[in-house]
């Protein structure tokens, strides 16, 4: 719930990555993340579709196509099955360190009907970047910031552009808010606590990365850096007003009860009662249960061009 994002599921990932995490941010174990992956990509699609068409805007190719693009950190495919859709001419290639995941990127694809464009691709980050080839299209979620040199990360993707290309990376952005501020049990402000203690347990992840060098995440800046023009930033509302849906609840309570094992050992006696009582599938005052439930967050994606 953190500015970062980097705890929550993540609306196309990424894992690698490159998203979210278990236990071990530095370590997350995607199998057993794979289904909260699956659930969050639903019910992120029409911000992601959003995305989609905002970039196709950006691109300056000759031929005005998409002819390969390139989701890194991909998780179960969410992002690339949308850009499959929304570029009907593009090969789209879902990298990603988790076979498991991989696996359901093809599952995904073959359910929406895209599986013969959409191909996986097994690597991990950052040195399987060499492996992937080139493309119109880059776009990575959540991925880079779970790699210690984040500029050395943008400065291979952009590499790997085609002249024209866009190379996009859904980071930051607003935490999904899902309750009142007092949700009458407990004390009031839960989730902006849960946020500081994210942000603790977020700089010590990137602390522990190998080659971890510390980055000022100016995104547009360090897209320019990496040799890019017209960097810009635009953020993507995804807004489903209470009474929540079925799976957006599932997807609440998976988040929550990861945030609840996640920050177990920060969390004080009181919070981590409400978090049991919010948890509780049978407590009418419970997430899966209550009237007031609601998702709003932002993803915020940075984007700049190859020149040609």
């Amino acid at each position: 719930m953190s500015g970062h994002q980097h705890t929550h599921a993540d609306p196309t990932h990424s894992h690698t990555h490159g998203g979210p995490a278990h236990a071990d941010d530095a370590h997350p174990d995607w199998a057993a993340f794979g289904e909260l992956l699956d659930l969050s990509a639903d019910v992120h699609t029409p911000a992601v579709e959003q995305t989609a068409e905002w970039l196709r805007g950006l691109l300056r190719l000759d031929g005005g196509h998409v002819q390969r693009a390139l989701d890194i950190g991909s998780g179960p495919g969410g992002a690339a099955c949308v850009f499959a859709r929304a570029f009907p001419d593009a090969e789209v290639v879902a990298v990603d360190g988790s076979p498991e995941l991989l696996a359901r990127a093809r599952e995904r694809a073959a359910r929406l009907g895209v599986a013969d464009r959409v191909r996986t691709h097994l690597a991990e980050l950052p040195e399987g970047l060499a492996e992937v080839g080139d493309a119109e299209l880059i776009w990575s979620s959540k991925a880079v910031h779970h790699l210690g040199d984040q500029q050395g990360a943008l400065d291979r993707l952009a590499a790997a552009l085609r002249p024209g290309g866009v190379l996009a990376v859904a980071e930051g952005g607003l935490s999904p808010r899902a309750l009142p501020r007092d949700i009458g049990i407990g004390r009031p402000g839960l989730l902006t606590r849960l946020d500081a203690l994210q942000e603790e347990a977020f700089a010590e992840m990137r602390t522990g990365l190998p080659y971890a060098k510390e980055t000022t995440e100016d995104w547009p800046a360090m897209l320019a850096a990496a040799g890019l023009t017209g960097a810009r930033s635009r953020s993507f509302l995804t807004d489903l007003p209470a009474p929540l849906d079925a799976p957006a609840r599932r997807l609440l309570h998976a988040d929550l009860t990861r945030l609840s094992d996640h920050l177990a050992d920060r969390l004080d006696a009181t919070d981590r009662a409400t978090l049991d009582r919010l948890l509780d599938p049978d407590d009418e005052a419970g997430v899966l249960l209550r009237p007031d439930v609601f998702w709003l967050s932002a993803q915020t994606v940075h984007a700049a061009v190859k020149p040609r």
